[in-house]
């Protein structure tokens, strides 16, 4: 069934919508959730709770691309479960190192104070992509929005692990050069 046609059933308030799509992306949405909670529970619970907040959501959000609307619920879902289980007083270090990649070249979420912003800078992180070979832009997605290791980048592209790692330096010192161009504050 096409994305258009679960996104009906979802404003028929259908619940069968949700088991479409859960036969449709639910292979997709947990290798989101496990490309940071490396927890089959943890991720289980993750993709069910996206389920629930797309739900909640549609209506009277309407998707342009269901599945992406739906990774990107789980992600976020991931994020905040990882940071309640990862928070410092227990100790936890986890993905924060890979995060912290992208501290170089990306402003302080605190000095983007409202959602215009925001939109704004998602927009010029877009554009930039969009200039970028696929390879380099596949790395890039797969590295920081799905949590993918080193080595399995390095697995999926045939590349070394050093050719990945410088790979993925350059595409942040461009995306740093973009940013700073266009007057981001970094």
């Amino acid at each position: 069934m096409d994305d258009k046609s679960i996104i009906e059933l979802f404003f028929q308030r259908d619940e069968s919508a949700l088991c479409l799509v859960k036969e449709k992306f639910g292979g997709l949405l947990t290798s989101v959730a496990n490309g940071l909670l490396k927890n089959g529970e943890d991720c289980e619970e993750c993709v069910n709770d996206a389920l629930l907040a797309a739900w909640n959501a549609i209506p009277p959000a309407e998707p342009e691309n269901l599945g992406a609307y739906l990774c990107k619920i789980t992600r976020n879902l991931s994020l905040k479960r990882w940071r309640e289980k990862t928070a410092e007083k227990r100790g936890g270090k986890g993905a924060l190192y890979l995060l912290s990649e992208l501290d170089e070249c990306l402003p302080d979420n605190k000095s983007i104070d409202d959602a215009v912003a925001e939109r704004e800078l998602s927009s010029l992180i877009d554009s930039f992509l969009r200039t970028l070979d696929a390879d380099e832009r596949d790395l890039f997605i797969l590295r920081y929005f799905y949590f993918c290791s080193v080595s399995e980048l390095s697995d999926r592209f045939g590349f070394s692990k050093s050719k990945v790692k410088t790979q993925l330096f350059r595409t942040r010192q461009k995306l740093s050069l973009v940013l700073q161009k266009e007057g981001v504050i970094i």
